[in-house]
């Protein structure tokens, strides 16, 4: 049984009285901010870590999908993550994302260069205030779907924002379910996992990820603390790094303050087991781990119940979505959270379980013939049910366990990001609640600011 106290009324000074206050500095939170702040609102960007970017950045997941139809014919992504990206052209810090089938396997990043000029498309937007090292707290309501004001913990004070209108880019939903948004998890979450980061990894030679499977099961009576599960890599773009994304955390839960300590320990003991079995497996190659998270990368948590659930039938097929607000090709992608399969529904039509590393079962789920060159995400799956000054922008996405296999990718959120952002930004021009309005207005704005809005 849990043990309660009181704790004595505060009152706590407000630092802003903004129009829009953006909970999240992931990419997602960054380019909802940047939209409204262009568009002219009075904006503040809250994060809790030292810099923005979230799993891009600090997780080192420096990958993002192709921005081109599964046809690799035409451009289906654009905004800010295309904006992005031409910045970090300038340093060398990015993979050529220009051409479809270059980028077809991915679109990779330097994240620490990411960092860095996701800090100058800040600090060169005017109406953008930044406040980092700040926690989430709690929700101030007026009434019931309405936020007066967000308490939050910075650096040894606690104290709040006053705005007209919120966007929670929190990825857990916090400020959703602080202000009464009813949330749930999908039966089965998706496995959370945590990168690391390897140099000399190509003194390793030819050692595909079907390899490094194969010989972590041949090794787990020695090294028991081994992940069970796929794994994938990639070279930092213009760097020597390697990211290898191996650890899976079964069974986890990462949605309150215990479970998540648990998760992080956990990852932190399979990197170890990984990184002593590879030492000793390969001792000529002089692999040495050099980086680890500041956090784990969480692929599932709670979900907000909004407007209209976004489901895998109603994502995958051709019925046009008049509130369309971002455009993917990224396939059904779902781990399972018991053991170490994995499912892809590729647009092309096929399904390939993944058992072992291997393909274990193979399938169409389209007609023979028939494909989707991509798909589309609504904006209703973004709006909480009665809420009325406040967004969700990010993985708490109203989504079914086969959408969200899908849409949770970087690429997509961070439409749904600028979305949320331009639909704020158009609630204080227009002087009403976020369900009021108008999503062609949205998809519009979008438009203007360089989306493409099919």
């Amino acid at each position: 049984m849990k043990e309660f106290m009181d704790v004595p009324a505060e009152k706590v000074p407000v630092f802003e009285n903004a129009e829009l206050c953006v909970v999240g500095g992931s990419c997602t939170g960054v380019f909802a901010a940047l939209r409204a702040a262009r568009m002219g609102v009075k904006t503040v960007l809250v994060e809790r870590q030292n810099r923005f970017g979230g799993v891009a950045t600090l997780g080192l997941v420096g990958m993002w999908h192709t921005f081109f139809d599964t046809d690799q014919k035409e451009q289906i992504i654009k905004g800010l993550t295309y904006e992005t990206c031409e910045r970090l052209e300038k340093y060398g810090a990015v993979s050529n994302f220009r051409d479809p089938e270059d980028s077809m396997s991915g679109v990779r990043l330097n994240p620490e260069y990411l960092a860095l000029e996701l800090d100058e498309m800040v600090r060169e937007t005017p109406n953008l205030t930044v406040y980092f090292h700040t926690a989430f707290s709690s929700a101030a309501m007026r009434a019931p779907g309405e936020i007066e004001a967000i308490v939050l913990e910075g650096r040894g004070e606690r104290f709040a924002i006053r705005a007209d209108y919120f966007i929670d880019a929190t990825g857990d939903g916090f400020l959703c379910r602080s202000a009464g948004t009813g949330m749930y998890r999908h039966p089965s979450p998706q496995p959370a996992t945590a990168c690391m980061r390897f140099i000399n990894w190509d003194r390793l030679g030819e050692f595909s990820s079907t390899a490094l499977r194969d010989l972590i099961e041949q090794s787990r009576e020695k090294y028991p603390d081994l992940p069970c599960g796929y794994n994938w890599g990639m070279y930092s773009h213009g760097s020597k790094l390697y990211m290898l994304a191996g650890t899976r955390i079964l069974h986890g839960n990462t949605i309150d303050t215990r479970s998540i300590t648990a998760a992080e320990l956990e990852s932190r003991r399979q990197v170890r087991a990984l990184d002593a079995l590879l030492r000793d497996h390969f001792p000529e190659a002089e692999l040495s781990l050099q980086a680890l998270p500041s956090m784990i990368g969480i692929r599932d948590g709670l979900h907000i119940r909004s407007i209209r659930q976004l489901t895998g039938s109603a994502l995958l097929n051709r019925a046009p979505k008049p509130d369309a607000i971002a455009n993917g090709t990224y396939p059904v992608d779902i781990h399972s959270d018991k053991d170490d399969s994995i499912t892809f529904r590729f647009l092309s039509g096929f399904e390939t379980v993944y058992r072992g590393g291997r393909a274990a079962e193979q399938r169409r789920w389209l007609p023979e013939g028939e494909s989707l060159p991509y798909y589309q995400i609504p904006l209703s799956a973004l709006l909480p049910d009665r809420a009325l000054n406040f967004i969700a922008a990010g993985r708490m996405i109203d989504a079914d366990p086969e959408a969200f296999g899908a849409v949770r990718v970087m690429v997509n959120l961070n439409q749904c990001g600028e979305a949320a952002g331009v639909t704020a930004a158009l609630a204080v021009r227009e002087k009403c609640a976020l369900p009021e309005v108008s999503p062609a207005h949205v998809r519009g704005a979008l438009a203007e600011g360089g989306s493409i809005v099919k």
